[in-house]
């Protein structure tokens, strides 16, 4: 018997562990949360919608807040806005915001590691990186100022 794709078996084992029933809208709203990336509740909610239209943004926040709490998924804030979400498996990394066009990059840990060693040694502060995001202007929109 067909057990669906690796990533959704994981799923299903991570929350029967854990006791809770693997449900339609769970499953959903994973399967929205892989595919889309960073996305917010609302986003989030669209995709599931698709699919599902009777499933509201209340139940979407409510299994969020759920598989965060699982570890399943896990949220940042990359503006003043809703938090966005992705999956916990896809979250090593450092979260790159241009403020002039909202383009969300992704950057390796590795290339923040002299920061964190340093936070590290002259403040004993452990750097969770998974939700850090970096303010600034990408490359496309540097080059329009400076050809403009």
């Amino acid at each position: 018997m067909d057990q669906g794709p690796p990533r959704s078996r994981t799923w299903d084992e991570a929350l029967r562990s854990r006791g809770y029933r693997v449900t339609p809208q769970r499953q959903l709203v994973l399967e929205a949360v892989a595919e889309l990336g960073h996305a917010t509740p609302e986003e989030i909610a669209a995709s599931v919608q698709q699919t599902a239209s009777g499933v509201n943004i209340s139940t979407i926040y409510r299994t969020l807040e759920l598989l965060d709490s699982l570890g399943l998924v896990t949220h940042t804030h990359l503006n003043h806005g809703a938090p966005t979400y992705h999956l916990a498996s896809d979250a090593n990394h450092v979260h790159l915001v241009c403020q002039d066009c909202g383009k969300v990059d992704e950057a390796s840990p590795d290339t923040i590691r002299p920061l964190v060693s340093a936070l590290d040694a002259s403040h004993g502060f452990e750097t969770n990186v998974t939700h850090l995001t970096v303010f600034g202007r990408c490359e496309d929109c540097r080059r329009k100022r400076v050809n403009a």
